[in-house]
């Protein structure tokens, strides 16, 4: 992976190049989960900038304008996600192709999102790489560009190169930059901010979304992580490695983080005594959840109460 994906507190820069026929869905699943990260983080993590190729306002495919920040031109940030969706073929021209070589030489990771691939791949910013594309262009995708290894996943990091498969695609991948840079602590809280679920490829709960289910539903009685991967039809080894694969963690700290993000919202929007706070995270001993409060967030429940909710 570069470098830029390395955890920093360091603000990273995403930049969105955005041609007409975008699709507003990949838009926002891009920049929100990008918000959420700072929003919880409580730090500046990303910032983002709208580029389109003129500096001209630039039409959605539902008719939405956009204004951007600028002309790409001579910008340049840690990552340039390059946005058509429909008319895509229309835009590759050698205006396009330009462009993209010289960000390339600026940017030291590009991404092609929803239909973005095909831009990339005709500057010949794919060529030796790994790249999906929405995949009712696959075929056509591998046809084109027989220099690319063209794969059916919903997102492909490859490198400097990063592709995905849509505008949902377009939040897995972000989620994922995020839990490799911040931590999957941070991605999980992202992903329970935006109800956003890991399903598999028929749409339906994984074991892994399914433990976290149960887990959010049973804060003030945690149950036994046995009980948990009965109730998820799996061993209480196999959830183990499901999770651990997932999200980088076991059930245990997963569900403990749950449980700990739950009591910070409460000490921040609430009046509750730490006591009370305590009980309704599943701790009996309010000095034991003081403690692990403060090896999670590095400060007190009531410290980190907000003035006014004392």
């Amino acid at each position: 992976m570069p470098d830029w994906t390395k955890s920093t507190d360091k603000t990273e820069t995403i930049d969105i190049l955005l041609f007409d026929g975008f699709s507003n869905l990949c838009l926002a699943n891009t920049v929100e989960p990008l918000r959420a990260a700072n929003m919880i983080s409580a730090k500046a993590l990303y910032k983002w900038r709208i580029f389109t190729l003129s500096g001209a306002p630039a039409v959605s495919s539902s008719g939405l304008n956009v204004t951007p920040d600028a002309a790409l031109e001579q910008n340049s940030g840690a990552l340039l996600a390059v946005m058509p969706s429909y008319g895509f073929r229309e835009m590759a021209g050698w205006r396009t192709q330009t462009a993209l070589r010289a960000a390339a030489g600026r940017y030291p990771v590009m991404a092609g999102l929803d239909t973005g691939a095909w831009l990339m791949a005709t500057a010949g910013l794919l060529d030796g790489y790994r790249a999906t594309i929405h995949w009712e262009e696959l075929t056509g995708f591998e046809e084109r560009f027989s220099d690319i290894k063209v794969l059916r996943e919903r997102y492909v990091v490859d490198r400097d190169r990063f592709t995905c498969s849509g505008a949902r695609a377009a939040y897995d991948l972000i989620h994922y930059l995020i839990g490799e840079t911040h931590g999957q602590a941070l991605a999980l809280e992202v992903g329970q901010l935006l109800m956003a679920r890991d399903r598999n490829e028929r749409g339906e709960p994984t074991p892994a979304d399914q433990a976290i289910s149960l887990m959010a539903a049973h804060l003030e009685q945690p149950l036994p992580i046995g009980e948990i991967a009965r109730e998820c039809g799996q061993t209480q080894k196999a959830l183990e490695q499901r999770m651990q694969a997932t999200y980088g963690a076991s059930p245990r700290t997963i569900y403990r983080r749950l449980r700990l993000n739950h009591a910070r919202k409460l000490s921040q929007e609430s009046s509750l005594s730490v006591r009370e706070i305590a009980l309704r995270c599943g701790y009996d001993d309010p000095s034991a959840f003081t403690r692990a409060f403060r090896a999670e967030f590095g400060t007190t429940p009531r410290a980190m109460r907000v003035p006014g909710k004392a």
